[in-house]
């Protein structure tokens, strides 16, 4: 059985999404490979920080290129949208846990690249 303190230490780790933030810290240190990767972080936060102040676009390791690179391998066939189960997929596989369950063309089974490069963006 954990302490009081534990059970503390662990809420505050949840409540703050902590291990979010350092999975997401830590994989663009990895991803980047800065030259000085105390100040890259610091950078880091420092945008996120701002990002939460003025509602501006969060730090991430994709940009649009890297999910118009991604819908890309989705839709070799180049029909301009993937499936359902594609989108859900690829979102749990690049670890977003909160994603909207219905986007635009899930009812129709597709969800074309603009809906997904925005459902995306949203959800990081």
């Amino acid at each position: 059985m954990s302490s009081p303190r534990e059970r503390e230490a662990a809420e505050y780790i949840k409540k703050h999404e902590i291990v979010d933030l350092m999975d997401n810290l830590t994989s663009m240190l990895f991803f980047y490979r800065p030259d000085r990767p105390r100040k890259f972080l610091i950078d880091q936060l420092e945008k996120l920080k701002i990002s939460k102040d003025h509602q501006g676009n969060t730090p991430c390791l994709l940009n649009v290129s890297n999910l118009d690179a991604l819908f890309g391998i989705l839709d070799p066939s180049n029909q301009g949208c993937i499936t359902y189960g594609q989108y859900k997929e690829v979102l749990k596989t690049i670890g977003i846990k909160n994603f909207s369950a219905f986007p635009d063309g899930a009812s129709e089974n597709k969800i074309s690249q603009e809906t997904f490069i925005r459902e995306v963006t949203n959800s990081l």
